[in-house]
């Protein structure tokens, strides 16, 4: 009787294994649970990787850029008016800077006088040449006025010819005496003497006419077409018009819509030409250079689209792009020391191309970006 076990120990054994069971069961349901969660993951994953990862590409290295409009003088002055200043927001046509205009307007009061004298100096030939063409009509008639006095002096000629070729066969019979005959003598050599001269008149008179025509017809070169095609009117006129323009340059004004920026320019400042005084960054036309891994640019192509977003509004806003461009080299290729990877020690490095991505100018009027901001860009490569 002492050998038997007490009935109280052998009804406690069954009931003291059903929480043992209990607990197995419940940690191989939830091993069961985590096994298919487990595969569950796996294959939204492994869907995702085959249905949508393949068809994008990502990455966190990219960055906000832009065109920017570099302001500069055309002309040398000091400046006079600074009407903006850096973080502000300008329009095409507003006014930046003002340059004193006292030397530009006193240029343009010399080019105006020089071009009005120009005008009178082509009147003054025009009416010239009518003078010209009346000394051409009085020349003529010198030439006229001298043929006559030729004929007279011919004739004259010709009488103290015959009488000194009378008188010298008369002087042989002594009929005529030494004086008479001298008389004729110079008389012949007088009307000889006169018509030479009444030859030169002629050829004189010629000379002349001839002189008043090339007169007349430079003239006429000078005063050909209208006055607006005279040549020198046409170079007053080009100085006139670019003392204006610089005048007009004096006004210096934004070119684009955009974000002042780099300002430096002070009032009182002697600005040169050509010297850039301020930026412009245009808000409505900006992009973003995504610096992708070599091994992600296999399928990326122009046209395909893009979805970005921005460290500056979060997640909710999300930017609509295009990819425009493909670099023609990393950034270590163009760099002003390159990479020299012909070493005994060389280890590849993944090396990042750009890739632009152009976003649209509705979305950034709505949600305005700044240069050099961070961006993440994804690519449908499988469009």
């Amino acid at each position: 009787m002492a050998d038997q076990p007490y009935p109280e120990t052998a009804a406690a054994s069954p009931e003291s294994d059903a929480p043992q069971r209990t607990l197995a069961q419940r940690r191989k349901q939830w091993l069961t649970i985590l096994a298919a969660a487990v595969l569950g993951v796996a294959l939204l994953v492994t869907l995702y990787h085959f249905l949508i990862g393949v068809r994008h590409v990502s990455t966190d290295n990219a960055y906000v850029g832009a065109d920017t409009a570099q302001v500069t003088p055309q002309i040398t002055g000091t400046v006079e008016t600074v009407r903006v200043a850096n973080t502000q927001v300008v329009h095409k046509g507003d006014i930046l800077v003002t340059i004193d205009p006292s030397d530009a307007k006193i240029a343009v009061d010399r080019a105006a006088a020089d071009f009005a004298q120009a005008e009178r100096q082509f009147l003054q030939a025009r009416a010239t040449g009518g003078a010209l063409q009346a000394q051409i009509g009085a020349r003529s008639s010198d030439i006229e006025r001298a043929r006559a006095e030729m004929t007279a002096a011919q004739s004259a000629y010709d009488k103290a010819r015959v009488d000194l070729s009378r008188r010298q066969s008369l002087a042989k019979s002594g009929a005529v005496s030494g004086d008479e005959l001298t008389s004729a003598q110079n008389a012949f050599a007088s009307a000889q003497a006169q018509l030479a001269v009444a030859r030169a008149g002629i050829a004189q008179a010629r000379a002349n006419r001839v002189a008043a025509s090339e007169s007349f017809n430079a003239n006429q070169a000078l005063v050909r077409g209208s006055m607006q095609e005279n040549p020198d009117v046409a170079a007053a006129r080009a100085k006139l018009d670019a003392a204006k323009l610089d005048l007009s340059r004096t006004i210096i004004r934004a070119q684009v819509d955009g974000v002042i920026a780099q300002r430096n320019v002070q009032v009182g400042q002697r600005i040169a030409a050509n010297t850039p005084i301020m930026t412009i960054v245009p808000l409505g036309s900006m992009y973003v250079d995504a610096n992708y891994k070599e091994g992600q640019l296999q399928k990326v192509q122009i046209g395909q689209k893009a979805r970005l977003t921005s460290d500056l509004y979060g997640r909710r806003v999300v930017y609509h792009g295009t990819v425009i461009g493909i670099a023609g080299g990393t950034g270590s290729a163009f760099a002003i020391i390159p990479a020299q990877n012909a070493t005994g020690n060389w280890i590849k490095v993944v090396q990042r191309l750009p890739v632009r991505i152009m976003l649209d100018p509705a979305e950034l009027k709505e949600h305005p970006l700044r240069v050099g901001l961070s961006m993440d860009a994804t690519i449908d490569v499988g469009a």
